[in-house]
């Protein structure tokens, strides 16, 4: 089953008790606080972890301005971009030395293969993230629409469970990175 973002506010509002809704330019406390709430919500449930369905992998495109210090280029970050998880080249995804200024990577590298977490569609959702998505999102909508702390508090360790749980799903749909570079193992060699 897909969802749309008024599908998950309105699934979060009904775990809370409060009234669904079929719009955020309804009229009611429930579509103002979910209107207000879901964006930042959204993002920083995506950002804070590498879910394997919101990766991205791009080889960014060099800027004609050079940076100022330090490095010799500096490349666009994508305007979809949430959370970068690593830089590499061609050859090898991660492993480059760079920097984040404004919204530019600065490397000494010609080229930049750059791995991040974009904010996919609704749609795109795996039934284990939007379960999180709204037991967090009831969590977040519990304090303005109750007033009350204590089953904010709960909400929130609900909302934890529930994240922990699709963190597990997530990482066992893929092999587990192995050390890559591990020093103490290279100096035995």
């Amino acid at each position: 089953m897909t969802f749309t973002a008024t599908g998950i506010c309105s699934r979060a509002l009904v775990k809370l008790g409060a009234d669904s809704i079929s719009s955020f330019e309804e009229e009611t406390t429930e579509a103002h606080i979910a209107e207000q709430l879901y964006d930042p919500t959204v993002d920083a449930l995506l950002a804070s972890y590498p879910w394997r369905f919101a990766l991205n992998q791009v080889t960014m495109s060099r800027l004609a301005e050079k940076p100022s210090a330090d490095y010799r280029y500096a490349y666009a970050i994508p305007n979809n971009c949430i959370r970068i998880l690593s830089a590499g080249n061609t050859v090898r995804s991660s492993g480059l030395d760079y920097r984040i200024l404004k919204n530019q990577l600065h490397t000494n590298s010609e080229s930049v293969v750059l791995t991040y977490l974009e904010r996919p569609d609704e749609s795109a959702f795996p039934p284990f993230f939007t379960q999180a998505l709204i037991a967090k999102l009831a969590a977040e909508f519990c304090l303005p629409l109750t007033e009350s702390t204590t089953r904010t508090d709960y909400m929130r360790k609900l909302a934890e469970e529930e994240i922990t749980s699709a963190r597990l799903v997530d990482s066992q749909q893929a092999v587990p990175n192995a050390f890559q570079d591990f020093s103490l193992i290279e100096v035995r060699s």
